[in-house]
Protein backbone atom coordinates (compact mmCIF):
# COMPACT_ATOMS: atom_id res chain seq x y z
CA UNK A 1 0.00 0.00 0.00
CA UNK A 2 1.57 3.49 -1.02
CA UNK A 3 0.49 6.88 -1.45
CA UNK A 4 0.01 8.12 -5.19
CA UNK A 5 -0.79 11.87 -5.65
CA UNK A 6 -3.10 12.53 -8.74
CA UNK A 7 -3.13 15.43 -10.35
CA UNK A 8 -5.87 16.36 -13.02
CA UNK A 9 -7.97 19.59 -13.30
CA UNK A 10 -10.61 17.15 -14.67
CA UNK A 11 -13.23 16.15 -11.53
CA UNK A 12 -14.55 13.27 -13.51
CA UNK A 13 -10.89 11.53 -14.50
CA UNK A 14 -9.42 12.87 -11.25
CA UNK A 15 -12.24 11.07 -9.38
CA UNK A 16 -11.86 7.47 -11.81
CA UNK A 17 -8.46 7.73 -11.06
CA UNK A 18 -9.13 7.91 -7.47
CA UNK A 19 -11.10 5.11 -7.28
CA UNK A 20 -9.11 2.91 -8.95
CA UNK A 21 -6.58 3.59 -7.07
CA UNK A 22 -7.82 2.78 -4.03
CA UNK A 23 -9.09 -0.32 -5.44
CA UNK A 24 -5.81 -1.64 -6.57
CA UNK A 25 -5.37 -1.12 -2.41
CA UNK A 26 -3.15 2.13 -2.49
CA UNK A 27 -3.75 5.53 -0.75
CA UNK A 28 -4.71 8.56 -3.81
CA UNK A 29 -4.00 11.75 -2.54
CA UNK A 30 -6.08 14.33 -4.64
CA UNK A 31 -5.13 17.56 -6.37
CA UNK A 32 -6.96 19.65 -9.00
CA UNK A 33 -4.01 21.60 -10.35
CA UNK A 34 -0.22 22.09 -10.04
CA UNK A 35 0.09 24.51 -7.57
CA UNK A 36 -1.61 22.87 -5.00
CA UNK A 37 0.81 19.43 -5.78
CA UNK A 38 3.77 21.25 -4.90
CA UNK A 39 2.28 22.61 -1.67
CA UNK A 40 1.26 19.16 -0.58
CA UNK A 41 4.72 17.80 -1.56
CA UNK A 42 6.48 20.39 0.25
CA UNK A 43 5.18 18.96 3.47
CA UNK A 44 4.27 15.08 2.82
CA UNK A 45 6.27 12.24 0.71
CA UNK A 46 4.28 9.80 -1.79
CA UNK A 47 5.68 6.68 -3.91
CA UNK A 48 4.35 7.97 -7.35
CA UNK A 49 2.91 10.75 -8.93
CA UNK A 50 -0.42 10.35 -12.21
CA UNK A 51 -0.03 14.19 -13.49
CA UNK A 52 -1.86 15.72 -16.29
CA UNK A 53 -0.12 17.15 -18.92
CA UNK A 54 -2.94 20.16 -19.44
CA UNK A 55 -4.00 22.63 -16.51
CA UNK A 56 -5.05 26.32 -15.73
CA UNK A 57 -2.23 27.93 -13.82
CA UNK A 58 1.01 25.43 -14.19
CA UNK A 59 0.78 22.85 -16.84
CA UNK A 60 2.06 19.10 -16.31
CA UNK A 61 6.19 19.70 -17.63
CA UNK A 62 6.18 22.74 -15.51
CA UNK A 63 4.89 20.47 -12.16
CA UNK A 64 7.54 17.79 -13.27
CA UNK A 65 10.53 19.91 -13.09
CA UNK A 66 9.64 21.09 -10.06
CA UNK A 67 9.06 17.90 -8.79
CA UNK A 68 12.55 16.21 -10.64
CA UNK A 69 14.18 19.46 -9.06
CA UNK A 70 13.25 17.88 -5.59
CA UNK A 71 16.58 15.70 -3.63
CA UNK A 72 14.92 12.64 -3.65
CA UNK A 73 11.75 12.94 -6.37
CA UNK A 74 9.00 10.24 -6.75
CA UNK A 75 8.58 8.73 -9.90
CA UNK A 76 6.39 10.66 -12.26
CA UNK A 77 4.13 9.09 -14.70
CA UNK A 78 2.53 11.93 -17.41
CA UNK A 79 -1.29 11.60 -18.27
CA UNK A 80 -3.20 13.33 -21.08
CA UNK A 81 -5.89 13.76 -23.03
CA UNK A 82 -3.83 15.06 -26.20
CA UNK A 83 -0.37 13.32 -26.50
CA UNK A 84 1.79 14.90 -29.17
CA UNK A 85 5.23 13.83 -30.14
CA UNK A 86 6.67 17.17 -29.05
CA UNK A 87 5.12 16.76 -25.39
CA UNK A 88 6.06 12.71 -25.33
CA UNK A 89 9.86 14.09 -25.56
CA UNK A 90 9.96 16.75 -23.34
CA UNK A 91 7.94 14.69 -20.68
CA UNK A 92 11.14 11.33 -20.97
CA UNK A 93 13.59 14.35 -21.08
CA UNK A 94 12.36 15.34 -18.03
CA UNK A 95 12.44 12.02 -16.45
CA UNK A 96 9.11 11.03 -16.42
CA UNK A 97 8.59 7.14 -16.17
CA UNK A 98 5.96 6.91 -19.19
CA UNK A 99 4.30 9.05 -21.38
CA UNK A 100 -0.13 7.83 -21.48
CA UNK A 101 -2.80 8.66 -23.56
CA UNK A 102 -6.25 8.59 -22.12
CA UNK A 103 -8.21 7.19 -20.87
CA UNK A 104 -5.50 4.23 -18.80
CA UNK A 105 -7.41 1.07 -18.20
CA UNK A 106 -7.65 -0.59 -14.53
CA UNK A 107 -4.79 -3.28 -15.88
CA UNK A 108 -2.59 -0.95 -17.29
CA UNK A 109 -3.06 1.39 -14.43
CA UNK A 110 -2.37 -1.54 -11.98
CA UNK A 111 1.08 -2.60 -14.52
CA UNK A 112 2.19 1.37 -14.50
CA UNK A 113 2.01 1.79 -10.79
CA UNK A 114 3.97 -2.05 -10.41
CA UNK A 115 6.55 0.01 -12.66
CA UNK A 116 7.11 2.91 -10.67
CA UNK A 117 7.12 1.75 -6.92
CA UNK A 118 9.55 -0.51 -8.02
CA UNK A 119 11.55 2.38 -8.44
CA UNK A 120 10.33 4.45 -5.96
CA UNK A 121 13.22 6.20 -3.47
CA UNK A 122 13.03 4.29 -0.14
CA UNK A 123 11.46 6.40 3.09
CA UNK A 124 14.51 8.34 5.13
CA UNK A 125 15.69 6.62 7.82
CA UNK A 126 18.47 6.90 10.50
CA UNK A 127 22.27 5.31 9.04
CA UNK A 128 22.63 2.40 11.31
CA UNK A 129 24.51 2.55 14.58
CA UNK A 130 26.22 0.70 17.03
CA UNK A 131 23.11 0.12 19.23
CA UNK A 132 21.71 -1.47 15.68
CA UNK A 133 24.29 -4.35 15.37
CA UNK A 134 21.95 -6.75 17.34
CA UNK A 135 19.34 -7.76 14.95
CA UNK A 136 16.97 -10.39 16.52
CA UNK A 137 13.40 -10.24 16.10
CA UNK A 138 12.70 -14.20 15.98
CA UNK A 139 11.69 -16.43 19.44
CA UNK A 140 15.18 -17.59 19.75
CA UNK A 141 16.90 -14.39 19.37
CA UNK A 142 14.55 -12.62 21.67
CA UNK A 143 15.69 -14.88 24.51
CA UNK A 144 19.13 -14.58 23.52
CA UNK A 145 18.37 -10.83 24.55
CA UNK A 146 16.86 -11.33 27.75
CA UNK A 147 19.65 -13.70 28.49
CA UNK A 148 22.21 -10.65 27.68
CA UNK A 149 19.98 -8.19 29.28
CA UNK A 150 20.49 -10.54 32.72
CA UNK A 151 24.31 -11.02 32.24
CA UNK A 152 25.25 -7.45 31.23
CA UNK A 153 25.99 -6.61 34.75
CA UNK A 154 27.77 -9.31 36.20
CA UNK A 155 30.54 -10.75 36.25
CA UNK A 156 30.02 -13.74 35.61
CA UNK A 157 32.19 -15.86 32.90
CA UNK A 158 30.45 -17.05 29.75
CA UNK A 159 30.82 -19.06 27.40
CA UNK A 160 28.79 -18.47 23.71
CA UNK A 161 28.40 -21.05 21.37
CA UNK A 162 27.49 -21.55 17.90
CA UNK A 163 28.17 -22.13 14.44
CA UNK A 164 30.80 -20.51 12.31
CA UNK A 165 28.73 -16.69 11.70
CA UNK A 166 26.20 -16.61 14.28
CA UNK A 167 27.20 -13.80 15.47
CA UNK A 168 29.23 -15.11 18.72
CA UNK A 169 31.38 -11.34 19.04
CA UNK A 170 27.92 -9.42 18.46
CA UNK A 171 26.78 -10.94 21.37
CA UNK A 172 29.83 -10.78 22.85
CA UNK A 173 30.22 -7.44 22.18
CA UNK A 174 26.69 -6.66 23.24
CA UNK A 175 27.24 -8.27 26.84
CA UNK A 176 30.26 -5.80 27.35
CA UNK A 177 28.41 -2.73 26.00
CA UNK A 178 25.34 -2.69 28.19
CA UNK A 179 27.12 -3.93 31.55
CA UNK A 180 29.13 -1.96 33.49
CA UNK A 181 31.86 -2.13 31.52
CA UNK A 182 30.48 -0.52 28.80
CA UNK A 183 33.11 2.62 28.38
CA UNK A 184 36.48 0.33 29.11
CA UNK A 185 38.22 -1.42 26.46
CA UNK A 186 36.58 -4.55 25.08
CA UNK A 187 39.24 -6.80 23.36
CA UNK A 188 38.92 -9.75 21.10
CA UNK A 189 41.17 -12.81 20.22
CA UNK A 190 40.71 -15.11 17.69
CA UNK A 191 42.73 -18.01 19.34
CA UNK A 192 42.16 -20.43 16.06
CA UNK A 193 44.04 -17.03 14.26
CA UNK A 194 47.14 -16.92 15.54
CA UNK A 195 50.12 -19.19 16.03
CA UNK A 196 50.25 -21.34 19.59
CA UNK A 197 54.04 -19.78 20.03
CA UNK A 198 52.86 -16.39 19.39
CA UNK A 199 49.36 -16.20 21.30
CA UNK A 200 50.81 -16.99 24.45
CA UNK A 201 52.70 -13.75 24.83
CA UNK A 202 49.55 -11.89 22.72
CA UNK A 203 47.47 -12.67 25.99
CA UNK A 204 49.70 -12.63 28.65
CA UNK A 205 52.71 -10.26 27.20
CA UNK A 206 56.25 -10.64 27.83
CA UNK A 207 58.94 -8.71 29.16
CA UNK A 208 61.99 -7.34 27.00
CA UNK A 209 64.68 -10.05 26.98
CA UNK A 210 62.35 -12.62 27.91
CA UNK A 211 63.06 -14.62 24.92
CA UNK A 212 64.87 -13.99 21.74
CA UNK A 213 63.34 -11.15 19.94
CA UNK A 214 61.88 -9.65 22.81
CA UNK A 215 63.31 -6.39 22.53
CA UNK A 216 60.66 -4.62 24.29
CA UNK A 217 57.91 -4.70 26.69
CA UNK A 218 54.66 -5.83 25.70
CA UNK A 219 51.42 -5.59 27.14
CA UNK A 220 49.31 -8.72 26.50
CA UNK A 221 45.61 -8.89 25.51
CA UNK A 222 44.43 -9.04 29.07
CA UNK A 223 46.31 -5.95 30.25
CA UNK A 224 45.08 -3.77 27.34
CA UNK A 225 41.57 -4.59 28.81
CA UNK A 226 41.97 -4.11 32.04
CA UNK A 227 38.55 -2.89 33.46
CA UNK A 228 37.00 -4.13 30.59
CA UNK A 229 36.00 -7.43 28.95
CA UNK A 230 38.32 -9.79 27.17
CA UNK A 231 36.83 -12.47 24.40
CA UNK A 232 38.61 -15.76 23.13
CA UNK A 233 37.26 -16.24 20.49
CA UNK A 234 37.32 -19.93 19.16
CA UNK A 235 39.07 -20.96 22.72
CA UNK A 236 38.40 -24.30 21.55
CA UNK A 237 41.39 -24.19 19.41
CA UNK A 238 43.72 -23.53 21.67
CA UNK A 239 46.48 -25.38 22.23
CA UNK A 240 46.75 -27.70 25.73
CA UNK A 241 49.82 -25.73 27.27
CA UNK A 242 47.85 -22.28 27.36
CA UNK A 243 44.67 -23.93 28.46
CA UNK A 244 46.07 -24.85 31.30
CA UNK A 245 47.72 -21.22 31.48
CA UNK A 246 44.55 -19.38 31.23
CA UNK A 247 43.12 -21.79 33.66
CA UNK A 248 45.39 -20.31 36.34
CA UNK A 249 44.47 -17.19 35.19
CA UNK A 250 40.74 -17.59 35.80
CA UNK A 251 41.22 -19.18 39.29
CA UNK A 252 43.92 -16.46 40.18
CA UNK A 253 42.20 -13.22 38.78
CA UNK A 254 46.30 -12.57 38.60
CA UNK A 255 48.22 -12.13 35.60
CA UNK A 256 52.22 -12.81 34.39
CA UNK A 257 53.54 -11.64 31.78
CA UNK A 258 56.70 -13.88 30.17
CA UNK A 259 59.77 -12.89 32.34
CA UNK A 260 57.20 -11.03 34.81
CA UNK A 261 56.15 -11.08 37.51
CA UNK A 262 52.54 -11.65 38.18
CA UNK A 263 50.01 -8.42 39.05
CA UNK A 264 46.34 -8.49 39.63
CA UNK A 265 43.67 -8.34 37.22
CA UNK A 266 40.15 -6.66 36.91
CA UNK A 267 38.99 -8.49 33.53
CA UNK A 268 35.49 -9.87 33.18
CA UNK A 269 36.38 -12.67 30.53
CA UNK A 270 33.99 -14.25 27.74
CA UNK A 271 34.76 -17.37 25.26
CA UNK A 272 33.01 -18.09 22.20
CA UNK A 273 33.37 -21.20 19.65
CA UNK A 274 31.88 -23.15 17.34
CA UNK A 275 33.37 -26.94 18.34
CA UNK A 276 31.49 -28.90 20.75
CA UNK A 277 33.96 -28.79 24.03
CA UNK A 278 32.48 -32.19 25.39
CA UNK A 279 33.22 -34.01 22.15
CA UNK A 280 36.72 -32.41 22.46
CA UNK A 281 36.82 -33.45 26.56
CA UNK A 282 36.29 -36.77 25.23
CA UNK A 283 38.54 -36.83 22.84
CA UNK A 284 41.44 -35.29 25.18
CA UNK A 285 41.75 -31.75 23.59
CA UNK A 286 40.48 -30.11 25.73
CA UNK A 287 40.84 -29.68 29.80
CA UNK A 288 37.42 -30.17 31.45
CA UNK A 289 38.45 -28.20 34.35
CA UNK A 290 38.65 -24.88 31.93
CA UNK A 291 35.66 -26.15 30.20
CA UNK A 292 33.66 -25.74 33.79
CA UNK A 293 35.33 -22.40 34.91
CA UNK A 294 34.66 -20.58 31.31
CA UNK A 295 30.91 -22.44 30.94
CA UNK A 296 29.41 -20.89 34.16
CA UNK A 297 26.83 -19.47 32.03
CA UNK A 298 26.36 -21.27 28.56
CA UNK A 299 24.35 -19.20 25.73
CA UNK A 300 23.89 -20.61 22.44
CA UNK A 301 23.18 -19.33 19.53
CA UNK A 302 20.64 -21.12 17.37
CA UNK A 303 21.86 -20.98 13.38
CA UNK A 304 20.29 -18.64 10.85
CA UNK A 305 18.36 -21.49 9.04
CA UNK A 306 16.20 -21.76 12.12
CA UNK A 307 15.87 -18.35 13.17
CA UNK A 308 13.49 -17.12 10.04
CA UNK A 309 11.96 -14.26 11.25
CA UNK A 310 15.64 -12.79 11.78
CA UNK A 311 16.57 -13.22 7.69
CA UNK A 312 14.62 -10.50 6.13
CA UNK A 313 15.13 -7.66 9.16
CA UNK A 314 18.85 -8.35 9.07
CA UNK A 315 19.18 -8.52 5.02
CA UNK A 316 17.62 -4.83 5.27
CA UNK A 317 20.38 -4.02 7.71
CA UNK A 318 23.40 -4.92 5.83
CA UNK A 319 21.66 -3.24 3.31
CA UNK A 320 21.70 -0.18 4.91
CA UNK A 321 25.21 -0.57 6.51
CA UNK A 322 26.27 -0.19 2.51
CA UNK A 323 24.78 3.50 1.94
CA UNK A 324 23.37 2.34 -1.32
CA UNK A 325 19.74 3.04 -0.47
CA UNK A 326 18.79 -0.25 -2.39
CA UNK A 327 15.78 -2.54 -1.32
CA UNK A 328 14.56 -5.98 -1.93
CA UNK A 329 11.61 -7.07 -3.88
CA UNK A 330 9.58 -9.23 -2.53
CA UNK A 331 10.60 -11.91 -4.51
CA UNK A 332 14.14 -11.29 -3.44
CA UNK A 333 13.32 -11.51 0.19
CA UNK A 334 11.62 -15.02 -0.63
CA UNK A 335 14.84 -16.32 -2.43
CA UNK A 336 16.74 -15.35 0.89
CA UNK A 337 14.29 -16.92 2.87
CA UNK A 338 14.80 -20.23 0.92
CA UNK A 339 18.36 -20.37 1.33
CA UNK A 340 19.44 -22.94 4.18
CA UNK A 341 22.47 -20.22 4.87
CA UNK A 342 25.27 -22.49 6.29
CA UNK A 343 27.63 -19.76 6.59
CA UNK A 344 24.76 -18.31 8.55
CA UNK A 345 24.93 -14.32 9.81
CA UNK A 346 28.08 -13.83 7.87
CA UNK A 347 27.25 -15.42 4.49
CA UNK A 348 24.25 -12.99 4.20
CA UNK A 349 26.31 -9.65 5.24
CA UNK A 350 28.92 -10.92 2.46
CA UNK A 351 25.13 -11.92 -0.05
CA UNK A 352 24.04 -8.23 0.68
CA UNK A 353 27.31 -6.53 -0.04
CA UNK A 354 27.80 -8.11 -3.30
CA UNK A 355 24.19 -7.74 -4.26
CA UNK A 356 24.52 -4.28 -3.22
CA UNK A 357 27.83 -3.65 -5.40
CA UNK A 358 26.49 -5.63 -8.43
CA UNK A 359 23.03 -4.56 -9.04
CA UNK A 360 22.33 -1.05 -11.24
CA UNK A 361 19.11 -0.13 -10.21
CA UNK A 362 17.25 1.00 -6.50
CA UNK A 363 15.31 -2.63 -5.87
CA UNK A 364 17.69 -5.77 -5.74
CA UNK A 365 15.76 -8.47 -7.23
CA UNK A 366 15.75 -12.70 -6.64
CA UNK A 367 18.20 -12.94 -9.40
CA UNK A 368 21.03 -10.92 -7.67
CA UNK A 369 20.94 -13.67 -5.74
CA UNK A 370 21.43 -16.50 -8.27
CA UNK A 371 25.11 -17.12 -7.17
CA UNK A 372 23.59 -18.51 -3.90
CA UNK A 373 23.49 -22.31 -3.95
CA UNK A 374 20.33 -23.93 -4.92
CA UNK A 375 17.75 -24.91 -1.92
CA UNK A 376 18.62 -28.30 -0.47
CA UNK A 377 15.78 -30.86 -0.86
CA UNK A 378 16.47 -32.33 3.09
CA UNK A 379 16.92 -35.85 3.65
CA UNK A 380 14.79 -37.64 5.82
CA UNK A 381 17.54 -37.27 8.69
CA UNK A 382 17.42 -33.75 8.54
CA UNK A 383 13.29 -33.76 8.21
CA UNK A 384 13.86 -35.94 11.16
CA UNK A 385 16.04 -33.46 13.10
CA UNK A 386 14.27 -30.35 11.60
CA UNK A 387 11.85 -29.05 14.86
CA UNK A 388 8.09 -29.08 13.42
CA UNK A 389 7.29 -25.34 14.18
CA UNK A 390 10.21 -24.11 12.31
CA UNK A 391 9.56 -26.16 9.31
CA UNK A 392 5.70 -24.61 9.82
CA UNK A 393 7.47 -21.36 9.69
CA UNK A 394 9.54 -21.48 6.56
CA UNK A 395 6.39 -23.24 4.97
CA UNK A 396 4.12 -20.16 6.24
CA UNK A 397 6.88 -17.68 5.08
CA UNK A 398 7.28 -19.06 1.62
CA UNK A 399 3.71 -19.13 0.73
CA UNK A 400 2.80 -15.14 2.27
CA UNK A 401 5.87 -14.33 0.22
CA UNK A 402 4.44 -16.18 -2.87
CA UNK A 403 0.87 -14.55 -2.02
CA UNK A 404 2.07 -10.94 -1.96
CA UNK A 405 4.37 -11.18 -5.00
CA UNK A 406 1.07 -12.81 -7.17
CA UNK A 407 -0.64 -9.82 -5.79
CA UNK A 408 1.74 -7.38 -6.57
CA UNK A 409 1.91 -6.69 -2.54
CA UNK A 410 -1.80 -5.99 -2.16
CA UNK A 411 -2.50 -7.44 1.04
CA UNK A 412 -6.34 -7.59 0.98
CA UNK A 413 -5.54 -9.89 -2.25
CA UNK A 414 -2.85 -11.98 -0.71
CA UNK A 415 -5.14 -12.82 2.24
CA UNK A 416 -8.04 -13.63 0.25
CA UNK A 417 -5.29 -16.50 -1.60
CA UNK A 418 -4.12 -17.81 1.57
CA UNK A 419 -7.77 -18.03 2.87
CA UNK A 420 -6.90 -15.82 5.85
CA UNK A 421 -8.19 -12.55 7.72
CA UNK A 422 -6.41 -9.74 6.86
CA UNK A 423 -5.37 -9.11 10.42
CA UNK A 424 -4.15 -12.79 10.60
CA UNK A 425 -1.85 -12.27 7.25
CA UNK A 426 -0.21 -8.96 9.16
CA UNK A 427 0.22 -10.64 12.22
CA UNK A 428 2.49 -13.22 10.37
CA UNK A 429 3.92 -10.50 8.07
CA UNK A 430 5.26 -8.98 11.52
CA UNK A 431 6.36 -12.16 12.89
CA UNK A 432 8.31 -13.51 9.85
CA UNK A 433 10.12 -10.06 8.99
CA UNK A 434 7.99 -9.71 5.80
CA UNK A 435 6.19 -6.25 6.49
CA UNK A 436 7.10 -3.17 4.32
CA UNK A 437 7.45 0.44 6.23
CA UNK A 438 6.63 2.41 3.14
CA UNK A 439 5.24 5.73 3.81
CA UNK A 440 1.48 5.10 3.86
CA UNK A 441 1.89 1.86 4.86
CA UNK A 442 -0.29 0.62 7.44
CA UNK A 443 -1.82 -2.08 8.89
CA UNK A 444 -5.64 -2.28 8.50
CA UNK A 445 -8.03 -0.24 7.25
CA UNK A 446 -9.01 1.78 10.43
CA UNK A 447 -4.80 3.26 10.33
CA UNK A 448 -5.45 3.99 6.75
CA UNK A 449 -8.02 5.98 7.66
CA UNK A 450 -6.87 7.88 10.70
CA UNK A 451 -4.02 8.67 8.59
CA UNK A 452 -6.24 10.15 5.66
CA UNK A 453 -7.68 12.20 8.51
CA UNK A 454 -4.67 13.43 9.79
CA UNK A 455 -3.22 14.30 6.16
CA UNK A 456 -6.86 16.56 5.67
CA UNK A 457 -6.41 18.13 9.14
CA UNK A 458 -2.53 19.00 8.29
CA UNK A 459 -3.26 20.03 5.04
CA UNK A 460 -6.84 22.27 4.93
CA UNK A 461 -5.77 25.02 3.93
CA UNK A 462 -5.74 23.55 0.14
CA UNK A 463 -9.05 23.19 -0.98
CA UNK A 464 -7.97 21.82 -3.77
CA UNK A 465 -6.28 18.44 -2.03
CA UNK A 466 -8.23 15.52 -0.85
CA UNK A 467 -6.48 12.24 0.80
CA UNK A 468 -8.45 8.92 0.14
CA UNK A 469 -8.37 6.27 2.15
CA UNK A 470 -8.28 2.95 0.62
CA UNK A 471 -11.65 1.44 0.03
CA UNK A 472 -12.92 -1.44 2.05
CA UNK A 473 -13.72 -4.22 0.19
Amino acid sequence: MARILIVDDDDGLRESLVETVSDLGHVPIAAAEGRAALAWLAENACEAVLLDLRMPGMDGLDVLRHIRARETPPPVAIITAVPTSANTIEAMRLGAVDHLAKPIGRADLAALLARMLAIAPPPPSPAPSVEDDFIGASAAMREVQKTIGRLADQETTVLITGETGTGKEVVARAIHRHGRRGRRPFIAINCAAIPAELLESELFGHVRGAFTGAHADREGAFRTAEGGTILLDEIGDMAPLLQAKLLRVLETREVAPLGGRTTPLDVRILAATHRDLRAEITEGRFREDLYYRIGVVPLALPPLRERLADIVPLAEHFLALTGSGKRLEPAAAARLLAHPWPGNVRELRNAMERAAVLTPGPVIPAEAFAFLAPEKVMTRHETEACDLPGAVARLEASMIRQALLESHDNRVEAARRLGIHRQLLYTKMRRYGLARDRAGDRDGDRDGDRDGDRDGDRDGDLSAIRTHPVRKT
